[in-house]
């Protein structure tokens, strides 16, 4: 059993670190103040060919493993990036993972190089607004047509939606009422035409840089050679992406942690109160003590996960531990940054207010605490299942 990143994976880290260090905390200070897509960001990352680092080479990605993977993410997050930073890219990482595993030769030479290139960027459309995390019951409806469908419906919550011009979409080609178990949903990766596609911006919290939506399908024309595998079996397909996107957005989670950490640590040991740093007192001490402690043991489960991901291995359980894990711990590192920073974290300058606000993030999505516990009940401990 070995804890150690080999030299590969050290490389990456570093690599990663140096592209990000341009973009500094004044950066994305100013992003979360004024919003607008971190374009030169995104195109960074494309042109040094970070996009496809999880994407299979024959297509210009490096071919590497989801350990690897979250690696990145990881550190992206680290810099101080957070959540905003991650999240600019996130999609690329693992979104078009159904069509790496069930898409036919044609459409990966079509879709994944410009992907990885940076030349396209994409939104994925699952989630709806009457459905949330049943996604059986989505409604978004696909009706065949010859040699086309057409799409109507609504999603919500659809991240780059405003910069996108692909949209990977799950959508409902049998009705509710005659699908049998997990049938009856297809899934197409195709053009976000914004004739036919309203994209309208959630204000929110956080993340101001990188938009969420609500997005109006009004009779899409989809060529049937933009669905992935067989008709009807498009929630199988993603079933496969879900262990990953868990495992990325812990890795996630864990570097805004560090980054808040990080802060808070440098302000404790500068911060004179009463003639001495504010650092030496146990109770400034012990709580990011404590932090340091849960992130470290997040960061374990979350690359078991991963290991066991790429060695082609069950990992529904370690991928949703170490979700659950990640994000509280990064919540209460930075709930402690602000507590540290006294009057002065609730100032923007001081950063750890900004990424409070991120730390929702991956407690609230892709799924709940609520139905991992659930999931970890069931699965991991043999209870009746609760929903």
């Amino acid at each position: 059993m070995d804890f150690d990143l080999n030299s590969d994976q050290e490389q990456i880290r570093d690599a990663i670190a140096r592209l990000c260090a341009p973009f500094d905390a004044e950066y994305w200070l100013r992003k979360d103040r004024e919003g607008g897509f971190p374009l030169d960001f995104h195109k960074a990352l494309a042109d040094d060919g970070w996009l496809g680092i999880a994407m299979p080479q024959e297509y210009g990605g490096a071919g590497l493993g989801i350990t690897e993977a979250a690696l990145m993410m990881q550190t992206i997050s680290a810099s101080g990036a957070g959540m905003s930073g991650a999240s600019a890219v996130h999609m690329n990482i693992f979104g078009l993972h159904p069509v790496v595993v069930f898409g036919n030769e044609q459409q990966k030479s079509r879709w994944l190089p410009p992907l990885i290139a940076g030349k396209d960027k994409a939104c994925f459309g699952v989630t709806e607004p009457n459905a949330g995390l049943n996604t059986l019951k989505l409604k978004t409806r696909a009706m065949r047509r010859g040699d086309h469908y057409v799409v109507s419906g609504q999603k919500v919550w659809i991240s780059t939606a405003q910069v996108a011009n692909k949209i990977l979409l799950l959508a409902r080609t049998t009705p509710i009422e005659e699908a049998k178990g997990t049938g009856g949903l297809s899934l197409f990766y195709t053009d976000l035409d914004r004739q036919r596609i309203e994209v309208r911006e959630i204000e929110k919290m956080g993340r101001k840089c990188v938009d969420s939506n609500q997005v109006f399908i009004d009779d899409l024309r989809v060529p049937v050679e933009d669905r992935i595998g067989e008709e009807g079996k498009g929630f199988e397909y993603i079933l496969h992406g879900l262990n990953p996107e868990r495992i990325l957005i812990a890795s996630e989670a864990i570097g805004l942690g560090e980054a808040a950490l990080r802060r808070a640590v440098q302000y404790a040991n500068e911060r004179i109160v009463f003639e001495r740093a504010i650092g030496q007192n146990q109770a400034i001490q012990h709580p990011l003590a404590r932090s340091w402690i849960e992130l470290e043991a997040a960061n374990l489960m979350v690359f078991k996960a991963a290991t066991l991901y790429d060695a082609h291995k069950n990992c529904g359980a370690e991928a949703n531990a170490g979700k659950y894990l990640a994000a509280e711990a990064c919540f209460r590192a930075c709930e402690n940054a602000i507590l540290t920073h006294g009057g002065m974290g609730y100032a923007k300058e001081y950063h750890v207010e900004r990424y409070m606000r991120e730390a929702w993030i991956p407690r609230l999505a892709p799924v709940s605490p609520q139905l991992i516990l659930c999931f970890i009940a069931e699965n991991a401990l043999g209870l009746p299942k609760s929903y």
